[in-house]
């Protein structure tokens, strides 16, 4: 089954809200195994451009899926639009307006207003109920074809979405079954990987497909397969992913959802180590990562961020010296951070971090991006530079996944 997604709002084209329903939506029908979203749309609040996309998309695909426009103000045109698509008539529906009026009854904004100029429908729409705001979601059906238009707030979309809306797509349109294995790496890039995988791509069976899913520092590895009997499929799918797996070894770090501060929170909990970190040019963001985690409490004990040479030297007792002949940014520095959250915090382990973040503050011998790490415990400390770009952001970001892959590497005993 082919989908189509249409978002609609100029707030969209603008730039000022994010589209996150197009994404939530896609996810899930990928997930669920509903169907192949084929194209995504957003568009302007104009009757034109509804119109013409709704068209455009009901010829191509089985399901229609619109956001947006079904509000109370002048520009939440959707329905409108909908039922001349339909060539049908808007009338008011009272058992909705009713039904509406009694879950607000008690709504504790006073601000939310319910008009009966709100409850005017295309009268063949079948009703998804949203009990998280006043605008419903809406079903129509021609030629086999199914539409369906939901609220542009996204919890309002996610909560009809999830409460009706999957389940009567599932009742309606039964697809061959589909299987997913997300594997999760770090320490190594695309390209590397592709090249690492070649073998293993060339050789994998015509109904497996293998999909690299990059972001800053990690790349999400997600085989696919589709046919007629589950439990098949799962056990072929199962014996790619053990192969793959066997060939990237200690660059898989997790799978499915498992994020890197989850796989090295399971470590410490399984050795019995506690961490603490001496953050600089990160400026916490390691911390947070690691603390992002429930119950990261059991092993990560605190962080010093020493964002100036001063408070290297107050709060962690790196001499100054040290500082003077090496620069902040350094080898000798970070070694002596570690040492100090070892002695300050008496954690079983520590890593630290010192780099230039940017976009200036870089020299020819330290260039902007040129960050320095440090980990060990009591009985050995190992420490590494890398060489970055020049967006700050960015290499704060890959700086804090860079970190947590040498923290399990060192957790692994390989480094």
């Amino acid at each position: 089954m082919d989908i189509h997604i249409i978002t609609i709002g100029d707030e969209l084209l603008i730039g000022q809200v994010v589209d996150t329903n197009s994404a939530w939506l896609a996810q899930n029908f990928n997930a669920m195994a509903i169907g192949a979203v084929k194209k995504i749309f957003t568009i302007s609040d104009s009757e034109k451009s509804i119109m013409e996309t709704v068209t455009n998309s009901f010829k191509e695909a089985d399901l229609v899926i619109v956001t947006g426009g079904l509000g109370p103000t002048k520009d939440d045109i959707t329905k409108k639009v909908l039922a001349n698509f339909f060539k049908d008539k808007m009338i008011f529906n009272e058992e909705l307006y009713l039904k509406i009026n009694e879950i607000f009854k008690n709504w504790a904004h006073k601000n939310v207003k319910i008009t009966k100029e709100q409850f005017y429908f295309p009268s063949k729409t079948k009703f998804l109920i949203n009990k998280m705001g006043t605008a419903p979601g809406m079903w129509f059906e021609k030629d086999n074809k199914v539409l369906i238009s939901l609220p542009g707030v996204p919890f309002e979309m996610k909560y009809i979405m999830e409460n009706s809306g999957f389940e009567e797509l599932m009742a309606k349109f039964k697809n061959a079954p589909i299987v997913h294995r997300t594997i999760k790496t770090v320490g190594i890039g695309e390209g590397k990987l592709s090249e690492k995988l070649t073998e293993f791509e060339n050789n994998l069976p015509n109904d497996i497909s293998l999909a690299y899913l990059p972001s800053i520092g990690e790349v999400r590895l997600r085989l696919t397969i589709k046919g007629d009997d589950e439990i098949e499929i799962t056990k072929k799918i199962e014996l790619a992913k053990d192969k793959l797996v066997l060939l990237l070894g200690d660059f898989v770090y997790g799978f499915e959802n498992e994020s890197l501060s989850e796989a090295i929170g399971k470590i410490l909990i399984k050795q019995n180590k506690t961490i603490g970190c001496a953050e600089s040019c990160t400026g916490g963001y390691l911390s947070h990562l690691i603390t992002s985690i429930p119950g990261s409490s059991r092993y990560f004990e605190g962080a010093a961020i020493t964002y100036s040479n001063f408070q290297k030297e107050n709060m962690l007792g790196v001499p100054k010296a040290i500082i003077t002949q090496n620069g902040a940014v350094s080898e000798a520095t970070v070694i002596e951070m570690v040492k100090g959250v070892l002695n300050t915090l008496k954690t079983d382990i520590a890593i630290s971090v010192s780099g230039i973040a940017g976009p200036d503050g870089g020299t020819p011998e330290k260039p902007v991006g040129t960050i320095w790490f440090a980990i060990g415990d009591k009985e050995r400390i190992i420490s590494m530079k890398i060489q970055l770009q020049k967006d700050r952001i960015k290499n704060i970001q890959y700086a804090g996944i860079y970190a947590q892959n040498l923290i399990r590497q060192f957790l692994l005993k390989n480094i």
